[in-house]
């Protein structure tokens, strides 16, 4: 997780997405439920997406920006929200993690494998 110059972290992460759940995964995330839309936001994540590569394996990559000061505190309300802990029952069943031992997006070690920063032009 790198800073950029004003002092934002730009955060990558990745996960495998099981084949016979692609179609429903981006039926759920056009219409993302508006208590965990609240949640992300409140959270200081900002400018967030989600990307689908398919071969070999398919593949989600994820990129947001965190603008807060505490991002373990802003993390842990988001896993103590029920709303979305409910969400991640429902997507964590889609993916697959690489991250060894990982047993589910509300539980360490990280469910989302991590990425570094290597290069950034804004």
């Amino acid at each position: 997780m790198s800073p950029t110059p004003q002092g934002t972290r730009r955060i990558g992460q990745w996960i495998y997405l099981k084949p016979e759940y692609i179609e429903e995964y981006k039926v759920i995330h056009a219409t993302v439920w508006p208590e965990v839309l609240e949640q992300i936001r409140d959270s200081n994540v900002r400018d967030y997406s989600i990307f689908l590569q398919m071969n070999p394996r398919p593949t989600l990559f994820a990129s947001f920006k965190y603008v807060g000061n505490s991002f373990d505190e802003d993390m842990a309300r988001m896993v103590a929200n029920p709303k979305v802990q409910e969400w991640w029952r429902m997507t964590d069943k889609m993916q697959e993690s690489p991250v060894e031992g990982a047993v589910g997006s509300a539980s360490g070690p990280g469910w989302w494998g991590q990425t570094e920063e290597v290069f950034y032009l804004d």
